[in-house]
């Protein structure tokens, strides 16, 4: 299914878009991969949306990626024998290992991690921080804390400790039963939530054994001060405001959000920016103005996706907050200030021959009358790396892997088209010949760039480009001529 953008729209499933129709209309409005979020549904609700997104795709003939997003260590403190309490700036709450309901003096907070990390000084940010505590004492099953900001807290309210890097594993039981099961399913995506270092991302890895691509939320500020080492082990990035708004000051998100997507940019990985994009759409069939700007700024920036949460997985109008992406989308990139940021942020430095190969498909491209660049990548490494150029001219991935056209569905920019395998160069160029043709990018007086890794099916060997004419004798040629 052709878009007429180069951004990805991710789109979170839910109770508000749980059959068939939804989910087909959701991809017919611009829904290029779906999020599975598993901290919430049960593992037969997760494999229904799964097989019914595989079943959208075989009836529309379209590739479409799935990514499974594992819930995390969650933190949260005990209930309340009220089930709430004021509490008062000023005042001292005590959170404690010891059973009991809550008062307005203390509560249990069941996390033997926390207090074993945990110094005076240290904050502790209640129910979205909403609530602020600071340290003033602790010991191995208590800290005494001065509420720094005030206000309601009630039962099994969440807890974030920015101050502090936790001795958690990035991955709880639940997660790694969940893991198992959605790999075994068969989605492309593992979102790994609340990364601290890449240790996590390899741990992950190691679970997923190759059957899913890993990609990691940055939603702690260990994440940034670790970022470079995790956007090597990862083979993606989400950027979660959420929870980096939480445990960082709220003006440190948008300059963050800039320089992460660049360094992913840079490494030709895939950039997701999520939360809160078109968070009035849970509730209104249009947007604010001020979450507008919000998408346009993101898609300026240069991310390869933007993702809807509640939106379409609660809301009460799923379609339309897809529509509204897909048409903001459309109307940023047809601006040419966003084609000359593009180019300007472009990274020059070419390290490898496959960097030269994709720097001159898309110089090529851009000034001479190409209609697109064709490449054929069975690892999906050639497409990422056209994909980091962001060319002016459409980018068909071919590939005969299934998985990889799932996986590249997140990649700005590219068109997934599955083919039979190649052997030849001749055979790619005719493939892709077609392929432009067939998707409507080109006609048979046009020409296309193509390029590939030869030796053939070897990851990594970017090395041949060609300019090639879309000639009937190439459309209608043998593969075995």
């Amino acid at each position: 299914m052709k878009r007429h953008r180069n951004v990805k729209i991710v789109a979170t499933l839910g109770p508000a878009s749980n059959d068939y129709e939804m989910i087909r209309a959701l991809h017919e409005a611009g829904a290029d991969v779906f999020r599975l979020n598993m901290s919430h549904g049960d593992h037969a609700e997760i494999k229904v949306r799964h097989d019914i997104i595989r079943q959208v795709e075989k009836d529309l003939n379209s590739p479409i990626g799935i990514l499974a997003d594992l819930q995390g260590p969650k933190l949260r403190v005990g209930t309340f024998a009220n089930g709430e309490e004021e509490l008062v700036e000023g005042a001292s709450f005590r959170l404690d290992l010891h059973d009991g309901e809550g008062d307005v003096n203390r509560v249990k907070l069941p996390h033997k991690e926390i207090f074993d990390a945990l110094r005076p000084g240290a904050r502790l940010l209640v129910n979205d921080g909403k609530i602020a505590l600071r340290v003033k004492d602790c010991g191995a099953d208590f800290a005494d804390c001065e509420v720094i900001v005030g206000g309601t807290i009630s039962n099994r309210k969440g807890v974030n400790v920015p101050d502090v890097t936790l001795p958690l594993a990035a991955l709880s039981e639940k997660d790694r039963k969940d893991l198992e099961f959605v790999c075994e399913l068969g989605v492309d995506w593992l979102a790994l939530s609340f990364v601290q270092r890449p240790e996590d991302v390899a741990e992950a890895r190691a679970l997923a054994k190759g059957r899913a691509a890993i990609l990691s939320k940055i939603e702690k500020p260990n994440a940034i001060k670790s970022f470079d080492a995790i956007l090597e082990a990862s083979d993606g990035v989400m950027v979660a405001r959420g929870d980096l708004g939480v445990e960082l000051p709220v003006q440190n998100v948008p300059p963050i959000q800039k320089q992460l997507v660049r360094k992913c940019r840079a490494a030709a990985k895939p950039v997701i920016v999520a939360t809160q994009m078109l968070e009035s759409m849970i509730d209104s069939p249009m947007p604010t103005r001020a979450e507008v700007s919000d998408v346009a700024t993101a898609i300026y920036e240069g991310a390869d996706a933007i993702m809807l949460s509640a939106e379409s997985a609660a809301g009460s109008y799923p379609i339309e907050a897809v529509s509204t992406m897909n048409n903001v989308a459309g109307e940023v990139e047809s601006d040419p200030t966003y084609t000359d940021i593009m180019a300007a942020s472009r990274n020059a430095e070419g390290k490898t021959v496959a960097d030269g190969i994709v720097s001159a498909a898309r110089e090529i491209a851009e000034t001479t009358d190409i209609k697109a660049i064709c490449c054929f990548s069975q690892s999906g490494t050639t497409a990422l790396l056209v994909s980091r150029e962001r060319p002016r001219v459409p980018i068909i991935a071919m590939t005969s892997v299934e998985g990889t056209a799932r996986r590249l569905c997140l990649s700005w920019g590219t068109n997934c088209v599955i083919t039979g395998e190649v052997n030849r160069f001749k055979d790619a160029v005719i493939a892709a010949v077609r392929a432009a043709i067939a998707e409507g990018l080109a006609t048979n007086k046009d020409m296309v760039v193509v390029t590939a890794g030869v030796p053939f099916n070897t990851a990594g060997t970017t090395n041949i480009l060609r300019v090639a004419p879309c000639e009937e004798r190439l459309i209608f040629a043998s593969d075995h001529d």
